[in-house]
C-alpha cells in the first residue's frame, strides 16, 4: 500500500533516530572507538542491517522512505525501483511494494560468468530508477551503482536512503556532480540529538561524540592508533 499522509521531515528525522537507537543499530564508544572501512577510527557506529529483524520498525521506516521520496522527487517520478548489494536489496523491495513498481538490484561488480551482468531482474532503457539503499557517508559507492543504472540506457537522478552521516560537506556535492539527488530519513544529528534526550549513553560520551561530528577529520587523525 502506498502510504499518503505522513509527518514533518523534522518528525521523521526524530523518529527515525528514535527507532535506529531503539532497536540497538546505533552505538557510540569513545574509549574503544570503532574502525571503519576506511581503517580510521570513529566513536559512533550504525548497522541498518538490523532493520529488517524488527518488522513495526521496518515498516515505519520503509513508509518513510517511501514518501519521503513521493514528497521530494514526485508522485510519477520513478518507473523502477534498484537495490545496491547488498544491503540496499531489502529495502528497495519494500520501497518497491509500496509504489507498486518493479525491482532490481545492482551488483557491486559484475559477477564474472553467465552474463557477466551488474544489473539483477529487467531494468530498460529509458527507465527512470531510483537507487536504494540503506545509508551513505561520502557517496561513493552510490556513483558505481547509479554508472551501472545508467549503463543499461535508464536513467537514475535520485538515490534514497535510510541513514545519511551529515558529517562530510563533500557528499551532496559528489553526488549532485554526478546528476544525483540524495534523499534521507536521519543523520549523526538527529541521532546525538535523541541520545542526549533520552539519555542513551552517559554525557562524557555524547559530548566525544558531538566532538567528532564537529571534526571527524581531526578526531579520526588524534585517535589513530600506532
Amino acid at each position: 500500500m502506498i502510504p499518503t499522509s505522513f509527518p514533518t521531515k523534522e518528525e521523521i528525522a526524530r523518529l527515525s533516530a528514535q527507532m535506529l537507537l531503539e532497536i540497538g543499530a546505533v552505538d557510540f564508544n569513545a574509549r574503544e572507538p570503532f574502525i571503519y572501512s576506511s581503517g580510521l577510527p570513529g566513536p559512533s557506529y550504525v548497522d541498518c542491517r538490523k532493520i529488517i529483524s524488527f518488522p513495526r520498525v521496518r515498516s515505519t521506516l520503509m513508509d518513510f522512505l517511501t514518501v519521503t521520496v513521493m514528497r521530494d522527487a514526485g508522485f510519477e517520478a520513478f518507473e523502477n525501483i534498484a537495490g545496491g548489494e547488498t544491503a540496499g536489496i531489502p529495502f528497495a523491495a519494500l520501497v518497491a511494494e509500496r509504489m507498486a513498481l518493479p525491482m532490481t538490484y545492482v551488483r557491486k561488480k559484475p559477477k564474472g560468468y553467465g552474463r557477466n551482468a551488474r544489473i539483477e531482474g529487467a531494468m530498460s532503457e529509458g527507465e527512470r530508477v531510483l537507487l536504494v539503499e540503506d545509508l551513505t557517508t561520502d557517496g561513493g559507492s552510490k556513483i558505481s551503482f547509479v554508472d551501472a543504472i545508467r549503463e543499461t540506457g535508464a536513467t537514475c537522478a535520485h538515490t534514497a536512503v535510510i541513514f545519511y552521516y551529515g558529517i562530510f560537506p563533500e557528499t551532496e556535492k559528489t553526488l549532485g556532480d554526478h546528476g544525483v539527488t540524495l534523499h534521507h530519513l536521519c543523520t549523526w544529528w538527529d541521532v546525538l540529538a535523541v541520545a542526549r534526550e533520552t539519555r542513551a549513553f552517559d554525557d562524557d560520551t555524547l559530548n566525544e561524540v558531538e566532538a567528532f561530528l564537529n571534526d571527524p577529520r581531526a578526531w579520526q587523525e588524534a585517535h589513530k592508533s600506532g
